[in-house]
């Protein structure tokens, strides 16, 4: 008797493996690795190469000695791109040591536990990235400047990002027209050169990579266009009501890790729901969810929490969204 034989998600239907879909995702971040690398220095490269390299480390130690498995996942990709985005999401100024823990937690904690690639709850490299922040919250918050800064500012190594400068400045009692005179200019959000996380810095580049994968059918727009979006019309908004309290909405699609998380986190196939209305619902929370805590919340940048947040109701939504029966409308008539 033949049996049928179901594997975890992703499935992939057509010429798209598994395997190529990571690969190509791994070639769509190379710009804004490089990017970063430009702007961060020898920094940036040793906190990419260390996360990849711990990740895909850490995913063989586990399928070979707690699994039992003598099969080689690595060479799918996945670890490569949990590594990859994991540094992007880290400043270039933190400790090796603390990259390779949190290499631990994206791969022991949030991937392998649930069975590897194709069956995790969770965005493996966010979760990294929120242990490391709520574990070591100075070191996560130390952003080194651009080596390549433009800004005029020459006699600091560090600084506020975008999004902690409109905060502090807001405790300060300062109002946001007054703070937006010591923020990158709009070009320089764009291009890349303020400080930040390694992957946050150019939405140029993000975009690149973003219509690559739009191009090769990797990911769909309803999530990245959803996301975005709802944080343009949201923090419009409140912008108009008071822009002396609230910034503009281009300043929140190029600050911070919008981009990043719109359009390689959020999109995760794993982590993301199946059908378009789902995804569309999903967009709509992580932007919502990002506003409220970029807003009101007690952390300046709100991506992160957002995806995770909305990662967890993902099986809710496949059951909300979930697609008619093939005849059942001619079964019920």
């Amino acid at each position: 008797m033949t049996y049928l034989t179901i594997s975890g998600s992703p499935h992939i239907h057509g010429e798209h493996s598994v395997k190529k879909i990571m690969w190509e995702v791994v070639i769509a971040l190379l710009p804004a690795m490089l990017v970063s690398f430009y702007f961060f220095g020898i920094n940036a490269i040793i906190v990419t190469t260390t996360a990849v390299i711990s990740c895909v480390v850490f995913e063989y130690l586990l399928y070979r000695f707690f699994f039992n498995k003598n099969e080689v996942t690595i060479t799918d990709g996945s670890a490569i791109i949990t590594g990859i985005l994991l540094a992007f999401n880290l400043p270039s100024s933190i400790p090796v040591w603390m990259v390779v823990l949190g290499s631990a937690v994206a791969i022991g904690v949030a991937k392998m536990p649930y069975g590897g690639l194709g069956k995790n709850i969770f965005n493996p490299a966010l979760v990294g990235r929120v242990f490391l922040l709520i574990s070591f919250p100075v070191e996560m918050t130390t952003w080194a400047l651009p080596v390549h800064n433009t800004s005029g500012i020459v006699d600091v190594i560090s600084g506020p990002t975008a999004l902690g400068t409109i905060r502090e400045g807001m405790m300060n009692g300062q109002s946001v027209t007054k703070i937006m005179e010591n923020i990158p200019s709009y070009q320089n959000m764009f291009l890349g050169n303020m400080g930040g996380s390694l992957g946050e810095v150019s939405a140029l580049a993000l975009l690149i990579g973003g219509l690559f994968l739009l191009f090769r059918k990797n990911i769909s727009w309803y999530i990245p266009a959803s996301f975005l979006l709802t944080v343009f019309l949201f923090t419009g908004i409140l912008w108009e009501i008071n822009p002396d309290i609230y910034a503009d909405p281009v300043f929140h699609l190029l600050a911070g890790g919008l981009m990043l998380g719109a359009i390689f986190m959020a999109t995760d196939p794993v982590t993301s729901p199946m059908t378009h209305a789902g995804m569309l619902v999903f967009g709509v929370g992580c932007g919502l969810l990002t506003v409220l805590i970029r807003v009101w919340g007690s952390y300046p940048e709100g991506v992160s929490f957002a995806i995770l947040i909305m990662n967890a109701l993902v099986p809710l939504l496949n059951i909300l969204f979930k697609p008619k029966l093939f005849g059942e409308k001619i079964k019920n008539g």
